[in-house]
C-alpha cells in the first residue's frame, strides 16, 4: 500500500479516534462553565483566534518561509488547543476545568476559524488559483470529522460514565500511536523538503511556540486573571492540536500538500518539551511566592 493510500485510510480514522477520546472527557457542564466564567474564556479566545494568527503571520514573514510552509504554520495557528494541555495544566497547578471548557469551545469554533485562516493564508502566500482552498464541502468534511466523534463520545459518557472512564486511557494511547504514525508519514512523504527547510522552519516553530506560551500566560495576567487561570490558558494556547493540522494538510480530500504538514509535525515535537519547561517555571514561581 502506498503512503497516499495509507493516509487516505489513517487520517480520518486517526482524527475520529482522537476526537472520540476528547468527547469521552467532556460533558455539557464543561460548556455551561463558559457562561459561568466568561472573562477567562473570552480572553483565551481573543488570544487564540486573533493574536496568534497575527503573530504567526509576522513570524512567517520574518523567517522568510516558503509559501507552503507559511500556510502550514498558519494552519497550525488556526488549530485549537490539544487535549494534552489538560494534563500539562494539571501538573503545573492550572485551572483544569477552564482547560476542558476551552478545549470544547475551541474545537467547535475551529470548524469556522480554521478554514477562514487557511483560505486567507492560501490567497496571500500562494496567490489566487495556486491551490484549491477549503470550500464549503471541505468545511463540511472537517465539521463531520471533528464534531461527530466528539458528540458520540459525549453521548457515551452521559449514558455509560463507567465505560467512558475505562475507555479514556486506551483511546488516548491509541491516539498517541496514530499521532506518531501520521508524523512519520508526513516526514517520509516530504523528506527532501524537511531536510532543506528544517533549520528555518524549526526556528520559526520554536519561536511561535514560545510566543504562544508567553501570550497565553502573560496577557491573562496583565488583565488581572488568577495565576491558575493564566497557566491553563498558556497551556491551551501553547499546545496546539498538531494532529488536526497535519491531517488537514495531508488529507487527499482537503489540502493534500505534505509540505504544509511539516510545521505542525516539527511543532508537535517541540511543544511537549517547552510546555514541560514552562509548567516547571510557573510552578516553581508559584511555590516560591507561596513560601514567601
Amino acid at each position: 500500500m502506498t503512503s497516499g493510500s495509507l493516509l487516505t485510510v489513517l487520517l480520518p480514522l486517526a482524527l475520529g479516534i482522537i476526537m472520540l477520546g476528547l468527547g469521552l472527557s467532556l460533558t455539557l457542564d464543561d460548556f455551561r462553565r463558559v457562561a459561568q466564567q466568561p472573562k477567562p474564556v473570552l480572553v483565551a479566545l481573543v488570544c487564540q483566534t486573533l493574536l496568534l494568527p497575527l503573530v504567526c503571520f509576522a513570524l512567517a514573514k520574518a523567517f522568510g518561509l516558503a509559501p507552503a510552509l507559511a500556510v502550514g504554520l498558519m494552519l497550525l495557528a488556526a488549530s485549537p488547543g490539544g487535549t494534552t494541555a489538560n494534563l500539562y495544566s494539571h501538573l503545573a497547578h492550572g485551572d483544569v476545568a477552564l482547560n476542558i471548557s476551552l478545549t470544547a469551545v475551541n474545537s467547535v469554533l475551529a470548524v469556522v476559524t480554521l478554514p477562514l485562516v487557511v483560505n486567507l493564508s492560501l490567497a496571500h502566500f500562494m496567490g489566487d488559483g495556486a491551490t484549491i482552498p477549503l470550500q464549503f464541502d471541505k468545511v463540511l468534511q472537517v465539521f463531520l470529522i471533528v464534531l461527530v466523534p466528539v458528540a458520540i463520545g459525549m453521548a457515551a459518557r452521559a449514558r455509560q460514565p463507567a465505560f467512558a472512564q475505562r475507555m479514556n486511557r486506551p483511546v488516548r494511547i491509541v491516539s498517541v500511536l496514530f499521532l506518531v504514525a501520521i508524523i512519520a508519514l508526513a516526514v517520509v512523504k516530504d523528506w527532501p523538503t524537511l531536510v532543506q527547510h528544517a533549520p528555518t522552519i524549526g526556528l520559526a516553530a520554536l519561536a511561535f511556540n514560545l510566543v504562544s506560551l508567553t501570550v497565553g500566560y502573560g496577557v491573562p495576567r496583565l488583565l488581572g486573571l488568577a495565576r491558575r487561570q493564566a497557566i491553563a490558558i498558556g497551556m491551551e494556547i501553547g499546545i496546539h492540536n498538531g494532529t488536526l493540522a497535519i491531517a488537514v494538510a495531508l488529507s487527499p480530500t482537503l489540502l493534500n500538500n505534505p509540505t504544509m504538514a511539516i510545521p505542525a509535525a516539527i511543532y508537535s515535537l517541540i511543544m511537549f518539551v517547552t510546555a514541560a519547561l514552562f509548567g516547571w517555571a510557573v510552578s516553581r514561581d508559584r511555590a516560591g511566592k507561596a513560601a514567601t
